[in-house]
Protein backbone atom coordinates (compact mmCIF):
# COMPACT_ATOMS: atom_id res chain seq x y z
CA UNK A 1 0.00 0.00 0.00
CA UNK A 2 2.94 2.45 0.71
CA UNK A 3 4.40 1.74 -2.51
CA UNK A 4 0.94 2.62 -4.14
CA UNK A 5 0.67 5.85 -2.44
CA UNK A 6 4.62 6.88 -3.41
CA UNK A 7 3.52 5.93 -6.92
CA UNK A 8 0.13 8.03 -7.08
CA UNK A 9 2.25 10.79 -5.43
CA UNK A 10 5.21 10.67 -8.24
CA UNK A 11 2.72 10.73 -10.58
CA UNK A 12 0.20 13.92 -9.45
CA UNK A 13 3.61 15.71 -8.73
CA UNK A 14 5.00 15.06 -12.04
CA UNK A 15 1.62 16.43 -13.66
CA UNK A 16 1.64 18.83 -11.27
CA UNK A 17 4.81 20.24 -12.26
CA UNK A 18 4.03 20.00 -15.90
CA UNK A 19 0.43 22.10 -15.64
CA UNK A 20 2.66 24.62 -13.94
CA UNK A 21 5.40 24.45 -17.06
CA UNK A 22 2.67 24.97 -19.45
CA UNK A 23 0.63 27.30 -17.58
CA UNK A 24 3.63 29.54 -17.02
CA UNK A 25 5.08 29.47 -20.71
CA UNK A 26 8.42 27.69 -20.02
CA UNK A 27 7.04 24.88 -21.89
CA UNK A 28 5.19 25.40 -25.08
CA UNK A 29 1.69 23.93 -25.88
CA UNK A 30 2.67 21.92 -29.05
CA UNK A 31 4.17 18.33 -30.19
CA UNK A 32 7.72 19.91 -29.03
CA UNK A 33 6.28 20.73 -25.92
CA UNK A 34 4.90 17.17 -25.23
CA UNK A 35 7.31 15.59 -26.81
CA UNK A 36 9.88 16.97 -23.85
CA UNK A 37 7.44 16.22 -21.29
CA UNK A 38 6.83 12.49 -22.79
CA UNK A 39 10.93 12.06 -22.21
CA UNK A 40 10.99 13.93 -19.00
CA UNK A 41 8.38 11.23 -17.64
CA UNK A 42 10.29 8.34 -19.40
CA UNK A 43 13.67 9.30 -18.32
CA UNK A 44 12.25 9.57 -14.34
CA UNK A 45 10.38 6.50 -14.97
CA UNK A 46 13.49 4.52 -15.50
CA UNK A 47 15.40 6.48 -12.69
CA UNK A 48 12.52 5.22 -9.94
CA UNK A 49 14.11 1.67 -10.50
CA UNK A 50 16.82 2.93 -8.10
CA UNK A 51 14.06 3.33 -5.10
CA UNK A 52 13.11 -0.13 -6.39
CA UNK A 53 11.29 -2.13 -9.04
CA UNK A 54 7.75 -0.78 -9.92
CA UNK A 55 5.46 -0.60 -12.72
CA UNK A 56 6.45 2.69 -13.61
CA UNK A 57 10.26 1.38 -14.50
CA UNK A 58 8.13 -2.05 -16.46
CA UNK A 59 6.24 0.26 -18.45
CA UNK A 60 9.23 2.66 -19.54
CA UNK A 61 11.20 -0.59 -19.98
CA UNK A 62 8.21 -2.47 -22.05
CA UNK A 63 7.94 0.58 -24.07
CA UNK A 64 11.79 1.27 -25.13
CA UNK A 65 12.24 -2.36 -25.95
CA UNK A 66 9.19 -2.33 -28.20
CA UNK A 67 10.11 1.20 -29.92
CA UNK A 68 13.37 -0.19 -30.24
CA UNK A 69 12.24 -3.61 -31.95
CA UNK A 70 10.08 -1.83 -34.34
CA UNK A 71 13.15 0.51 -34.96
CA UNK A 72 15.47 -2.05 -35.63
CA UNK A 73 12.46 -4.10 -38.20
CA UNK A 74 11.82 -0.62 -39.61
CA UNK A 75 15.46 -0.34 -40.82
CA UNK A 76 16.05 -3.89 -41.84
CA UNK A 77 12.82 -4.13 -43.76
CA UNK A 78 12.50 -0.74 -45.70
CA UNK A 79 16.27 -0.89 -46.91
CA UNK A 80 16.95 -4.31 -46.74
CA UNK A 81 14.34 -7.09 -47.28
CA UNK A 82 12.01 -4.57 -49.43
CA UNK A 83 14.64 -2.38 -50.68
CA UNK A 84 16.88 -4.88 -51.79
CA UNK A 85 14.59 -7.76 -52.19
CA UNK A 86 11.36 -7.08 -53.11
CA UNK A 87 11.79 -4.19 -55.07
CA UNK A 88 14.44 -5.59 -57.02
CA UNK A 89 12.41 -7.97 -58.54
CA UNK A 90 8.53 -6.44 -58.56
CA UNK A 91 9.42 -2.70 -59.14
CA UNK A 92 13.24 -2.93 -61.23
CA UNK A 93 14.52 0.15 -62.15
CA UNK A 94 14.28 1.51 -66.19
CA UNK A 95 16.65 -0.72 -68.27
CA UNK A 96 17.85 -2.84 -65.84
CA UNK A 97 17.24 -6.57 -64.62
CA UNK A 98 17.00 -8.23 -61.17
CA UNK A 99 19.86 -9.47 -59.74
CA UNK A 100 19.88 -13.71 -59.65
CA UNK A 101 22.78 -13.36 -57.14
CA UNK A 102 20.31 -11.47 -54.75
CA UNK A 103 18.72 -15.34 -54.19
CA UNK A 104 21.35 -17.12 -52.97
CA UNK A 105 21.26 -14.50 -49.27
CA UNK A 106 17.23 -14.92 -49.93
CA UNK A 107 17.54 -18.70 -49.76
CA UNK A 108 20.22 -18.72 -46.55
CA UNK A 109 17.66 -16.18 -44.56
CA UNK A 110 15.12 -18.73 -45.60
CA UNK A 111 16.69 -21.48 -44.28
CA UNK A 112 17.25 -19.62 -40.83
CA UNK A 113 13.52 -19.57 -40.47
CA UNK A 114 13.50 -23.09 -40.71
CA UNK A 115 14.73 -23.34 -36.69
CA UNK A 116 10.84 -22.63 -35.97
CA UNK A 117 9.76 -25.97 -37.91
CA UNK A 118 10.37 -29.30 -35.63
CA UNK A 119 10.58 -31.19 -39.12
CA UNK A 120 12.74 -28.65 -41.09
CA UNK A 121 14.88 -27.49 -38.11
CA UNK A 122 17.96 -29.47 -39.25
CA UNK A 123 18.02 -27.18 -42.72
CA UNK A 124 18.55 -24.02 -40.31
CA UNK A 125 22.31 -25.61 -39.48
CA UNK A 126 23.30 -25.10 -42.89
CA UNK A 127 22.80 -21.16 -42.97
CA UNK A 128 24.31 -20.28 -39.11
CA UNK A 129 27.16 -22.73 -40.56
CA UNK A 130 27.67 -20.69 -43.09
CA UNK A 131 27.23 -17.42 -41.51
CA UNK A 132 29.49 -18.56 -38.45
CA UNK A 133 32.11 -19.48 -40.61
CA UNK A 134 31.75 -16.51 -42.47
CA UNK A 135 32.11 -14.18 -39.71
CA UNK A 136 34.91 -15.81 -38.38
CA UNK A 137 36.79 -15.38 -41.85
CA UNK A 138 36.34 -11.59 -41.84
CA UNK A 139 36.57 -11.26 -38.23
CA UNK A 140 39.54 -13.34 -36.70
CA UNK A 141 42.44 -11.16 -39.94
CA UNK A 142 40.83 -8.39 -38.37
CA UNK A 143 41.39 -9.40 -34.48
CA UNK A 144 44.92 -10.51 -35.62
CA UNK A 145 45.77 -7.18 -36.94
CA UNK A 146 44.46 -5.12 -34.75
CA UNK A 147 45.26 -6.89 -31.26
CA UNK A 148 48.19 -9.53 -31.75
CA UNK A 149 50.18 -7.59 -34.77
CA UNK A 150 49.76 -4.22 -33.43
CA UNK A 151 51.12 -5.40 -30.06
CA UNK A 152 54.25 -7.00 -31.60
CA UNK A 153 55.15 -3.78 -33.35
CA UNK A 154 56.30 -1.65 -30.82
CA UNK A 155 58.45 -4.78 -29.45
CA UNK A 156 60.55 -4.53 -32.76
CA UNK A 157 61.12 -0.79 -32.77
CA UNK A 158 64.87 0.27 -31.47
CA UNK A 159 64.93 1.41 -28.03
CA UNK A 160 65.69 5.45 -28.06
CA UNK A 161 66.68 8.13 -25.03
CA UNK A 162 63.86 9.26 -25.33
CA UNK A 163 59.71 9.76 -24.20
CA UNK A 164 59.09 6.95 -26.97
CA UNK A 165 61.76 5.04 -26.08
CA UNK A 166 60.89 4.79 -22.43
CA UNK A 167 57.13 3.90 -24.10
CA UNK A 168 58.32 1.26 -25.89
CA UNK A 169 60.35 -0.03 -23.06
CA UNK A 170 57.06 -0.62 -20.87
CA UNK A 171 55.24 -1.79 -23.94
CA UNK A 172 57.92 -4.34 -24.33
CA UNK A 173 57.71 -5.47 -20.35
CA UNK A 174 54.11 -5.92 -20.39
CA UNK A 175 53.66 -8.39 -22.96
CA UNK A 176 56.67 -10.19 -22.07
CA UNK A 177 55.07 -10.23 -18.71
CA UNK A 178 51.49 -10.83 -19.20
CA UNK A 179 52.35 -13.49 -21.65
CA UNK A 180 54.86 -15.38 -18.90
CA UNK A 181 51.41 -15.27 -16.84
CA UNK A 182 49.48 -16.99 -19.40
CA UNK A 183 52.45 -19.78 -20.14
CA UNK A 184 51.19 -22.55 -17.80
CA UNK A 185 53.20 -25.05 -19.04
CA UNK A 186 56.26 -23.46 -16.57
CA UNK A 187 55.82 -22.89 -12.78
CA UNK A 188 55.45 -19.68 -11.80
CA UNK A 189 58.37 -19.87 -9.79
CA UNK A 190 61.87 -18.04 -9.26
CA UNK A 191 62.30 -15.62 -12.14
CA UNK A 192 59.40 -16.84 -14.06
CA UNK A 193 57.13 -16.50 -11.19
CA UNK A 194 58.61 -12.27 -10.54
CA UNK A 195 57.75 -11.79 -14.40
CA UNK A 196 54.67 -13.49 -14.02
CA UNK A 197 53.36 -10.91 -11.02
CA UNK A 198 54.52 -7.85 -13.76
CA UNK A 199 52.33 -9.04 -15.73
CA UNK A 200 49.54 -9.47 -12.78
CA UNK A 201 49.82 -5.77 -12.35
CA UNK A 202 49.44 -4.73 -16.12
CA UNK A 203 46.59 -6.56 -16.10
CA UNK A 204 45.03 -4.63 -13.58
CA UNK A 205 45.98 -1.78 -14.85
CA UNK A 206 44.68 -2.68 -18.18
CA UNK A 207 41.08 -3.92 -16.51
CA UNK A 208 40.50 -0.89 -14.14
CA UNK A 209 41.33 1.57 -17.04
CA UNK A 210 38.67 -0.25 -19.58
CA UNK A 211 36.42 -0.32 -15.98
CA UNK A 212 37.42 3.47 -15.76
CA UNK A 213 36.37 3.81 -19.75
CA UNK A 214 32.98 2.10 -18.77
CA UNK A 215 31.68 4.30 -15.74
CA UNK A 216 32.74 7.15 -17.21
CA UNK A 217 30.62 6.28 -20.81
CA UNK A 218 27.62 6.07 -18.27
CA UNK A 219 28.39 8.80 -16.52
CA UNK A 220 28.53 10.93 -19.73
CA UNK A 221 25.14 9.57 -20.19
CA UNK A 222 23.77 10.40 -16.91
CA UNK A 223 25.05 14.03 -16.90
CA UNK A 224 23.31 14.24 -20.71
CA UNK A 225 20.35 13.03 -18.50
CA UNK A 226 20.14 15.15 -15.84
CA UNK A 227 21.19 18.15 -18.36
CA UNK A 228 18.32 17.27 -20.73
CA UNK A 229 15.89 17.19 -17.24
CA UNK A 230 17.32 20.18 -15.87
CA UNK A 231 17.64 22.50 -19.15
CA UNK A 232 14.80 21.36 -21.79
CA UNK A 233 12.33 20.43 -19.27
CA UNK A 234 12.66 22.47 -16.13
CA UNK A 235 14.71 25.15 -17.73
CA UNK A 236 16.40 25.54 -14.83
CA UNK A 237 19.84 26.02 -16.63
Amino acid sequence: MRDTYILLGFVALFAAVNIGLVASGTLAADWTGLGIIVAAGMTLALYSFLYKDNPLFKFAEHVFVGVAAAYVFGQYWYPTLYGELVAEWTDPREGETPDWWLLMPTVIGLLMLTRFSLRLGWLSRYAFAFFVGLSAGLTIPRYISSFILAQVEPTLQPLTWSWEGLNLLIVLVGIVGVLVYFFFSVEHTGTAGHISKVGIWFLMVSFGASFGYTIMARVSLLIGRATFLLEDWLHLM
